[in-house]
């Protein structure tokens, strides 16, 4: 009689919300990694799926395995598939040891892979594409631990030009008179393995157009424990969506033991239909398939089935038939290399 297989992967959960995708894996203890591919950044890298390589920044949140333990893995494939240096933005306090770590692979490969080590303290920011910026702020958990928002940056004219000659202001101008200003549009939040703490409603988190969080514990009993391992409980989060002005919210970091359809019934219950229908859970496989083919058929495409989905992952899922892309308002966004694949990047 012949052994059974191994459990089958079921891939990445994956979720279309325009003009984002969101890609990655997130269970509580086991593993956080989570990329939006249309800027270029990978949130946490507890494992590194080859489909998180073309990523050209990491954010690291803190040091617990489950969310760096795939760090060292990318730096090095990247080198070995031609992709370019990594570059690692992560918590100041926790730099040298993550500096320490990468060489002590170094050692053992025998072979120097080069990175670009990026820390930041709170309030720190690093450019990452062209006037789009990540932004770091401090969290509360067991190891030191920073959230992460990503803003656009529009040059305006100022109220008081407004309505001027363009000659009248290329003279104010060239006169050293600052006619424009800066505006910050949040795109993204990353808030990850925390408290409630009050960076939840600053202004570039809360007016982020896509929240993604960590929501741990959800049985009423459970609230002590959220608060000893310094994890957010569902009530945290029904309290946050009352102020977060956000188009959609992931949720991640969710435990195996968590029923889904009854997480989600408590939202609705607690929120309204209106509010919980902004919130999606990663690893909801079955519901985040049916919600993409949906929108493949809303764009005029034809879905073509995918096996897999469930609980704990499903996607992402092929567009036309033969095409392994997302939806088509994705496609060419972004640095990383065109639409996002459910097969493997090729390097």
């Amino acid at each position: 009689m012949l052994p059974k297989p191994p459990p089958r992967d079921n891939g990445l959960g994956f979720l279309f919300l325009p003009p984002y995708r969101v890609a990655g894996t997130s269970v509580a203890g086991e593993a956080t990694s989570i990329m939006v591919p249309e800027l270029d950044v990978t949130f946490d890298l507890g494992i590194c799926p080859r489909a998180m390589l073309p990523s050209k920044y990491v954010c690291i949140s803190h040091g617990h395995m489950d969310h760096i333990g795939g760090l060292a893995y990318w730096c090095s494939q990247r080198y070995f598939q031609g992709m370019g240096v990594g570059n690692i933005i992560c918590p100041e306090p926790i730099a040298p040891a993550i500096q320490r770590m990468l060489e002590g692979y170094n050692d053992l490969e025998r072979q120097k892979t080069p990175y670009n080590l990026i820390p930041l303290k709170p309030e720190g920011t690093h450019e990452i594409k062209n006037n789009v910026f990540v932004r770091a702020f401090a969290l509360e958990h067991t190891a030191p631990t920073f959230g992460y928002s990503v803003i656009e940056r529009r040059s305006k004219l100022k109220d008081e030009f407004v309505g001027l000659p363009q000659e009248k202001l290329t003279e104010l101008k060239s006169q050293g008179t600052e006619i424009t200003r800066w505006l910050e549009i949040p795109l993204v939040a990353y808030v990850y393995d925390t408290v409630p703490v009050p960076a939840m409603v600053r202004e570039d988190v809360r007016k982020a157009q896509l929240i993604l969080c960590e929501c741990t514990f959800f049985e009423p009993g459970d609230r002590a424990r959220a608060k000893v391992g310094m994890h957010l409980h569902v009530s945290d989060i029904v309290e946050w969506l009352k102020v977060a002005e956000c188009q959609a919210m992931v949720i991640g970091h969710v435990s195996r033991r968590t029923n889904l359809a009854i997480a989600k019934s408590f939202l609705v219950q607690a929120l309204g239909k209106e509010k919980a229908d902004r919130v999606h859970f990663l690893m909801d496989g079955k519901a985040n398939k049916e919600r993409f083919e949906r929108q493949l058929l809303d764009a005029g495409e034809h879905p073509t089935p995918v096996r897999g989905g469930g609980k704990f992952g499903a996607g992402p899922f092929r567009g036309r038939q033969g095409d392994a892309r997302g939806p088509g308002p994705a496609r060419g966004a972004g640095g990383s290399g065109g639409g996002y694949r459910s097969g493997p990047t090729r390097g």
